[in-house]
């Protein structure tokens, strides 16, 4: 139960987060539909999606698997109105990942430098640690609508791109094909995610942030 009342407002600290960088990146790069939307704001009622959000990682977290990920309400942007074109995209597309990573790495130096004793701290900073590490690295996918396929437009040859377009014009829906597909993903996924948690914080018990 305690896992569960840390775990949740970190959850929607980190996923506020990176959809608001979403907003304020595209902004800056020209586009102010997201921030005329309210979107640039760490209010998680802003991005909320039932089902990314809430339902997928609560049930990972429930079924104690080693990582969480989620995803939130899409931030909507005019990739026509952007500066740089499509680099202006990938800018605004990886920057959430980016957020995420940051946000585990300073997690990561407090957790290392404090050494927590007490529970509540120590589970707020592995939870801060996880939950961000699963965002940066699911949402880096290069696949649409996920993060990583911004970068992808980027650098990818036109037709490829066309393919990718096909693929973003089922929204969610893609997300959905993709895990169907590469569902065989999910366990090298897990295993990258509890490498870079090894990595940031060698002292994190997994076992003890998520009891069975």
């Amino acid at each position: 139960m305690l896992a569960l009342v840390i775990a949740l407002p970190v959850l929607f600290f980190s996923m506020s987060l990176h959809e608001a960088m979403h907003a304020y990146a595209a902004d800056k790069l020209g586009d102010p539909t997201a921030r005329l939307m309210g979107r640039v704001s760490i209010n998680p009622i802003k991005h909320i999606d039932p089902i990314l959000t809430i339902a997928l990682p609560l049930l990972l977290i429930l079924s104690h698997a080693p990582f969480v990920f989620g995803a939130a309400k899409p931030v909507q942007v005019n990739f026509n109105r952007l500066r740089y074109d499509e680099f202006g995209g990938a800018i605004v597309g990886i920057i959430g990942p980016l957020t995420n990573l940051s946000i585990a790495i300073v997690a990561a130096l407090l957790f290392n430098l404090l050494d927590p004793t007490s529970e509540v701290l120590y589970k707020i900073l592995g939870f801060t640690i996880v939950i961000n590490i699963g965002f940066f690295v699911f949402n880096s996918i290069p696949w649409p609508p996920l993060d990583g396929s911004r970068l992808l437009y980027a650098f990818a040859p036109r037709p490829v791109q066309e393919i990718m377009e096909r693929i973003e014009s089922f929204g969610i829906a893609g997300l959905v094909i993709f895990i169907f597909l590469f569902y065989s993903l999910i366990d090298p996924l897990s295993r990258v995610m509890i490498s870079l948690v090894s990595v940031l914080a060698p002292g994190l018990d997994l076992n003890f942030l998520i009891p069975g």
